[in-house]
């Protein structure tokens, strides 16, 4: 006999779900050895070149302290910011515009730009840059992220309501390949896709310049393990230099 769960029951599991996570968190954190540094690292982060910043820094914390492991959740930064809020991470590194208000954050030497990812086959190929002009009426695929923040209505000139937007996704290779397979245009940002030579994509920026900034980020008064609070003194130290 087939059981199917209502949607509060669905509710109910996901919940208990992060239950037993953050008990895992919880537990690592207090069997760890108080002068030997091991346990486990819990970091949230969008899809961005910028997380080699943390890899570069857990890459010497683990030089250091071989006993410290970490999982890295990605998703986009409504699901980052949700699992921060619940105690699920750690660290959160987010892509542009979130409510940082409720954050401690440190800002990354580093930004990305706004543009469309198109086939290299496509008309507008052939222009450096795209202007808020030649967007209408164009089939455009755009991040959810995007349209919950609104993000480019102020570059733009009008609201999202007045593109032709297709379709919405929460991670850019599926996007990708809806692009080369003549699906519209992703409106993303830059490095993320796949470009090279090999590849039938090109992504070309908006002009003016829509730049993202970077940020990582945690909850105000985070009492951290002694392994997350090792990893942020070493990306301090990395910012600094």
């Amino acid at each position: 006999r087939k059981i199917t769960l209502t949607e509060d029951g669905m509710f109910l599991r996901k919940r208990a779900q992060e239950i037993t996570e953050l008990v895992d968190k919880t537990e690592a954190a207090f069997t760890a050895d108080s002068e030997t540094i091991v346990g486990e690292i819990f970091i949230g982060s969008g899809e961005t070149e910028a997380i080699r910043y943390i890899a570069k820094s857990l890459s010497r914390l683990q030089a250091l302290h071989p006993g410290v492991t970490f999982n890295l959740y990605s998703g986009n930064g409504e699901d980052v910011s949700e699992r921060l809020d619940k105690g699920l991470l750690d660290f959160g590194l987010f892509v542009g515009m979130t409510d940082l208000k409720k954050y401690d954050y440190l800002t990354l030497p580093y930004y990305h730009r706004w543009g469309l990812i198109m086939r290299k086959d496509d008309s507008l190929a052939k222009e450096e840059s795209i202007t808020p002009d030649m967007l209408p009426g164009l089939p455009l695929l755009c991040s959810r992220q995007a349209l919950i923040q609104n993000e480019l209505s102020g570059w733009l000139g009008i609201a999202f309501e007045e593109l032709n937007i297709i379709g919405t996704y929460n991670l850019i290779y599926n996007a990708a390949v809806m692009v080369e397979e003549g699906l519209g245009y992703a409106v993303c940002i830059d490095k993320l896709a796949n470009t090279s030579e090999e590849s039938p994509l090109c992504f070309r920026p908006f002009e003016p310049a829509m730049k993202v900034d970077m940020f990582i980020a945690w909850k105000k008064y985070q009492i951290f393990s002694a392994a997350a609070k090792k990893l942020l003194e070493i990306l301090q130290d990395e910012l600094e230099d």
